[in-house]
């Protein structure tokens, strides 16, 4: 469990001649919990083959840590039964269990960001660990809890040269600060606070990063993968090739709409508007916003649905994790399966789904979109957010050039 991890450790052993429980035949276990800082690992390797427990109760929790492991880390069960990954993430009784109360206020904004910010479990997450980070440390530099009212500028400085030495990078500290921040905000919206101590802070800049993107023809070399790698298992006699026309619909559609890994895996039947070629698409915040789809994207997406038999019921997920089951595959494997794809266009297999976004993003402004058009299609709240894709569109700023200057 995030903190102190002992306690899978002390249930596997008990030992009673009550009950028992068969192992799987893994046996080596491996995790981490991103749930509380410092990250923790546990290793259990190898369990004995039947672990003998003291009551029914016991055994439930046991259960309960077994199934968690195998619904909340998404790198699954390797071939030698090995199980090495981090959690999407985890559930609320894992992350607290054998830990200290977490401080209410940090309860309450963690609350607001759930339920009134709509905010993402990544946000959550991320949040959490940083103000937990902050809690910890206070707790352990000053021997006592942190109390926020009473917290200075001068605390924050502390941390931050705290965060220097730890050689973070300027982008994890930024995290931090921003978590503190919002933090701190929420604190002064409900009259606890009148002023941020954080505020006149200065942070190291992070460096800008220009996103990558796909060439038009790398992305259309990508787009024919699937029907490629669905060919070649036909002629293997493998007669179950319904994942590729998914997968060539879903990577139509990102492509198509620009979207992001989590709100492709939001869409529902009812959200395409067929005949205005528009889909609803749920965003950041549970921000909803429409955007144009095109004709390709749509017919590959009528092609998976009569594979699968029938189209589905309007409430249900366009793209299922497995036929017959209504729901949406994980991010995950998505991106695992993108990486299969792009070794097979013969790209680095180390893009992400995201980078299809950006080459939406730049081919759009490549030919000719403007910047407030692109912005609304992303759903991006700030114009600057859209505006480093402007560094990437070289090839219309090339061809104005040709066309405008005299000496060209």
């Amino acid at each position: 469990c995030p903190g102190r991890i002992g306690s899978l450790t002390g249930l596997l052993s008990l030992t009673a001649p009550f009950h028992f429980l068969t192992w799987h035949s893994h046996s080596t276990v491996r995790a981490t919990l991103w749930g509380r800082p410092p990250a923790c690992r546990f290793e259990v390797s190898p369990p004995p083959r039947h672990i003998f427990l003291q009551s029914k109760s016991a055994i439930l929790i046991l259960r309960k840590y077994l199934i968690c492991l195998r619904r909340w880390f998404p790198i699954l069960y390797g071939a030698r039964g090995t199980v090495t990954g981090r959690p999407e993430v985890c559930p609320t009784w894992l992350l607290s269990c054998h830990a200290p109360p977490i401080d209410r206020r940090i309860a309450s904004f963690l609350a607001h960001l759930a339920s009134d910010k709509g905010a993402s479990i990544y946000t959550q997450r991320n949040y959490r660990q940083a103000l937990l980070e902050f809690f910890n440390w206070y707790q352990g530099a000053r021997k006592e809890a942190p109390v926020w009212e009473h917290l200075v500028r001068d605390d924050f400085r502390e941390y931050l040269r705290f965060l220097g030495r730890g050689k973070l990078s300027r982008a994890a500290t930024q995290l931090r600060f921003s978590a503190l921040r919002s933090f701190y905000k929420f604190l002064i919206r409900n009259g606890i606070l009148g002023s941020s101590p954080i505020k006149s802070i200065s942070l190291p800049k992070t460096p800008k990063r220009l996103p990558r993107f796909l060439t038009v023809d790398q992305l259309l070399a990508l787009l024919k993968a699937p029907g490629e790698e669905m060919r070649r298992e036909l002629e293997k006699g493998d007669g179950d090739v319904s994942v590729y026309f998914r997968d060539a619909a879903i990577l139509e559609t990102i492509y198509s709409c620009g979207l992001r890994i989590s709100e492709l895996c939001g869409l529902r039947a009812e959200d395409i508007q067929w005949n205005e070629q528009m889909v609803r698409v749920s965003g950041k915040g549970k921000k909803e916003r429409v955007v144009p789809i095109g004709a390709p994207a749509l017919e590959s997406i009528r092609a998976y649905w009569k594979h699968m038999g029938h189209e589905p019921a309007q409430t249900a997920p366009v793209f299922l994790k497995a036929p017959g089951k209504e729901i949406p595959p994980k991010p995950r494997i998505l991106q695992l399966r993108l990486k299969r794809y792009l070794a097979i266009a013969g790209l680095d297999p180390a893009l992400t789904p995201h980078k299809l976004r950006h080459s939406y993003a730049t081919h759009m402004l490549d030919a000719g979109a403007d910047l407030r058009s692109v912005q609304e299609l992303l759903g991006h709240a700030h114009l600057v957010t859209t505006q480093i894709y402007t560094h990437l569109s070289t090839e219309r700023l090339k061809r104005a050039y040709d066309e405008a200057h005299p000496r060209a």
